[in-house]
């Protein structure tokens, strides 16, 4: 795999997983590995996701802090 997961690799391998533990397609050897990459890529997710939050707080604090006029 290359370097860092994208939160949009994550979701859709993510959204695999679950197609294939809803159409039963996963045998019992492999569910434990599909379960421990699926809690792995909900992770990503949630940190990226956290991440983007905090930029966004930032950015917005920062608009916010900035008087009309001020450049």
């Amino acid at each position: 795999m290359k370097g860092k997961t994208t939160y949009t690799e994550a979701f859709e391998e993510l959204k695999g997983i679950v197609a294939e533990l809803e159409e039963g397609e996963i045998s019992v050897d492999e569910l434990s590995g599909k379960v421990k990459r699926a809690a792995e890529l909900i992770n990503i997710c949630k940190n990226k996701l956290n991440a983007t939050e905090g930029d966004i707080r930032q950015i917005l604090s920062e608009l916010e802090n900035n008087e009309p006029g001020e450049e």
